[in-house]
């Protein structure tokens, strides 16, 4: 499953490439964008759009950041009370969380009975 998502991706990645390539080719025209104080730039379509493609990404990456800081400050918030439950000597055994061989707390409140028919202690109808 994974080749195959791999796979699409790159074929995803192809189209897209292929698809900007023929655009540049269809369009070899110059375009003016006109600016403030009666400056204007001439120049092909093609180095416009990625010029605005590039502005766009730009301004997705910061507009990302903080959140992305955030996210890497907690993170490293976590993994420092993680390390500060470790134990100190490589040798000590001592479980950070509770095994998963323990029966559930329920099973330590409401014992099976060992023989068919004996009672549990438990109400009935719960």
């Amino acid at each position: 499953m994974k080749k195959i998502l791999q796979l699409f991706q790159w074929s995803l990645k192809v189209a897209i490439f292929f698809t900007l390539f023929a655009f540049a080719l269809n369009n070899p025209g110059d375009v003016t964008v006109h600016f403030f104080f009666g400056t204007q730039w001439t120049g092909p379509i093609v180095l416009m759009v990625l010029g605005v493609f590039t502005l766009g990404l730009i301004t997705g990456v910061l507009g990302m950041l903080p959140k992305w800081w955030r996210h890497r400050k907690a993170l490293k918030n976590i993994q420092d009370v993680h390390a500060a439950h470790q134990p100190s000597s490589p040798h000590a055994k001592a479980p950070f969380l509770a095994p998963l061989s323990e029966p559930p707390s329920s099973a330590k409140l409401y014992p099976r009975p060992t023989e068919p028919g004996a009672p549990t202690g438990a109400p009935h109808g719960v």
